[in-house]
């Protein structure tokens, strides 16, 4: 080879090095701003988990523990207490409480509380049981679904230890207008009269 190629070649291979380097420089370079704008998205991103813990904290369903309207009593020392049960524009009714262990053993038949329907059983421990009976309409409402028949209602639940609360929650079709109390059921547990909230 001669010294001219091998010139053009060293030449060559430095043009593509100085790329690579302008290159590496100019995507480093590009959202620094002295690090305030990586301190700002790191901000931001700092925000938005937390406006998602707080959507998650509105959509909690976990009342306040002074709002019972009504008890369930179940097996044991196993209780489901009602704090609301409200009317959304929507055209549903949601039922939210806590299940409550007050025994100083471990509940573990919690199987029960999805019922025995099969769709609903197939998609594993719910509260896909539950019921609202309008006696006055003398219509009961079953758990509403979504698109892949899962219950729209708490699920997972295997066991609640001795002393634990749990919040729960269940959505039904609502009743009409003019219905303002129903009766709630949940397998395994005593019904109780409760009051729709607007």
């Amino acid at each position: 080879m001669s010294i001219r190629h091998t010139a053009k070649a060293r030449r060559g291979a430095a043009a593509v090095a100085l790329a690579a380097g302008l290159l590496l420089a100019v995507a480093g370079c590009g959202g620094s701003d002295d690090g305030k704008s990586e301190a700002g998205s790191s901000k931001e991103a700092g925000r938005g988990e937390g406006s998602d813990k707080g959507a998650e904290q509105e959509n909690d369903p976990e009342p306040e523990a002074s709002e019972t309207i009504g008890t369930l009593k179940g097996k044991g020392e196993i209780a489901l207490n009602v704090h609301s049960v409200e009317r959304d524009a929507g055209g549903f009714v949601t039922v939210n409480g806590s299940l409550v262990n007050n025994g100083a053993k471990a509940y573990f038949e919690t199987a029960q509380w999805q019922g025995n329907e099969k769709e609903i059983v197939s998609k594993g421990h719910s509260l896909g049981g539950a019921a609202l009976v309008d006696e006055k309409g003398k219509k009961r409402y079953y758990v509403l679904r979504d698109t892949e028949g899962r219950c729209l209602c708490t699920t997972g639940i295997t066991k609640v230890d001795p002393g634990e609360t749990i919040p729960v929650f269940v959505q039904f079709p609502a009743p009409p207008e003019g219905t303002t109390e129903v009766e709630f059921s949940l397998p395994t547990f005593d019904s109780a009269t409760v009051e729709i909230t607007e």
